[in-house]
């Protein structure tokens, strides 16, 4: 009997289909010994497929008895005559995992009708799922972004500045899986082994494919690669435009705080420009005789020549910042 404590589940929920794509087992429990005795595969395999690890990479691996496979929101163990589908009910993309275990189903039982072998079905079925959930989700990106980069041409706020930020870091994290998607079936198409370990079927029936006969899972996964490298440009010219407005705003706002510098700097000069009319006043301001109080004339050549004083500080001044700020202008 196999001790529940020392062997940890690898999912609480998980879905098996048989050779005919009926429901073996729903919501079971699998834990990693009994699947590393059942399916010949090693604990580190399972690392693979774990949905107790965050956030792991995707990946495609071949083993003699079978398939690994943990691409966006799936993860799946596929043999010659059954598959494992965990974390089928539990996942956050639900939506998604119900249309992907009803074709999953109907391409299981397609096996009079279709001349792929049982695993190759299977996996057709992950990568239809796979490739329209990315599609899905890089064109409800494109909508928002689209939107947004939209306002952002007719007014820059603050709200719409934080929303930039959010989607930036959206797309960042969407681009990052699809490149890993897209690593994941580039490695398995750069190993010829691997390929032509993947008709599991050939072998079990007694027929091993020799290493370069492997046209038919290599045309497969071109197929989806070529519309997965689709999605991963789509959104990678998001992320450009996204970049090139934040440039831009960078630049308008760089403006913006220029022009209140400058305005402020001209504030300055003209109170440093009424300081200097201000520091005349306050000098015939002293209670001191200056034999200038009984001149009719006095206070006009005075007035004047403050307000001269000032003009002249203020031109000159003025004129300073305009030829220092030129250049930034």
């Amino acid at each position: 009997m196999v001790n529940k404590i020392n062997c940890v589940p690898l999912d609480d929920i998980g879905t098996e289909f048989d050779d005919k794509g009926n429901v073996k087992t729903t919501a079971g429990e699998f834990l990693k010994s009994e699947l590393c005795i059942q399916h010949g595969i090693l604990p580190r395999d399972l690392r693979t497929i774990d949905t107790h690890h965050v956030n792991p990479k995707s990946a495609i691996l071949v083993r003699s008895e079978a398939i690994l496979v943990n691409l966006a929101h799936i993860r799946a163990l596929i043999k010659s005559d059954l598959v494992v589908i965990f974390d089928t009910f539990g996942s956050t993309n639900s939506y998604n995992q119900s249309i992907f275990i009803y074709d999953l189903q109907e391409r299981l039982r397609s096996g009079n009708r279709d001349s792929l072998p049982y695993e190759f079905r299977a996996l057709e079925a992950i990568f239809i799922s796979v490739v329209s959930s990315l599609q899905s989700e890089v064109n409800v990106l494109e909508n928002m972004v689209t939107k947004l980069l939209s306002d952002l041409e007719d007014s820059i706020q603050q709200e719409k500045l934080k929303d930039m930020l959010q989607y930036t870091k959206k797309l960042s994290e969407f681009y990052q899986g699809v490149v890993s998607t897209r690593d994941a079936i580039n490695e398995v198409l750069d190993q010829d082994e691997d390929l032509a370990a993947m008709y599991l079927t050939a072998k079990k029936a007694g027929s091993p494919r020799d290493p370069s006969d492997h046209e038919e899972i290599e045309l497969l996964l071109e197929a989806y690669l070529k519309q997965t490298e689709e999605v991963e440009n789509k959104a990678a010219t998001l992320i450009s435009h996204m970049k090139s407005t934040e440039e831009i705003v960078q630049i308008m706002l760089d403006t913006n705080r220029n022009s209140l510098l400058l305005f402020e700097l001209k504030l300055t000069v003209a109170t440093m420009s009424v300081g200097t009319g201000a520091l005349i006043a306050s000098m015939f301001g002293m209670n001191l005789r200056n034999y200038m109080e009984n001149d009719p004339f006095a206070f006009g050549i005075v007035s004047a020549a403050t307000l001269c004083t000032v003009g002249l500080t203020l031109a000159g001044a003025l004129r300073k910042v305009k030829v220092l700020s030129k250049p930034y202008c």
